[in-house]
């Protein structure tokens, strides 16, 4: 029971239901517009049925996560180094993040250079 005790346990605590509150908040603006493109007869049925696979996704994640921070088991050596499975999916996940914000950022980048240099009005 020490471990309740552990100031770093309760920020971790409340950082995880801060990100909760506002990824609920967005699940319920997304499925709101969603649900508002529906007939009037169905929206009720269909915001209970997305709100609760929202609800039902969320916690199997969260569970997941927590199988996954629990692998930590040394499943090969890479250099003297052990590399356990929550390794290799720090490692996928932080890959995947590098490449996705490569990845919207040469979009962006390209979309400006595309439709080139700002007109400028010759009346003023």
């Amino acid at each position: 029971m020490d471990f309740l005790l552990d100031p770093n346990i309760w920020i971790a605590f409340a950082m995880l239901t801060a990100l909760e509150i506002v990824l609920g908040v967005d699940n319920i603006i997304f499925i709101s517009i969603l649900v508002g493109r529906l007939p009037a007869d169905v929206r009720d049925k269909a915001r209970r049925l997305g709100l609760g696979f929202a609800m039902v996704s969320r916690l199997a994640l969260l569970f997941s996560l927590s199988w996954v921070m629990g692998l930590k088991d040394d499943l090969f050596q890479l250099l003297g180094q052990g590399i356990s499975g929550r390794d290799l999916v720090l490692l996928g996940g932080g890959l995947f993040l590098l490449y996705k914000a490569s990845h919207e950022i040469f979009v962006e980048v390209e979309a400006r250079e595309q439709d080139g240099p700002p007109q400028t009005d010759p009346a003023t």
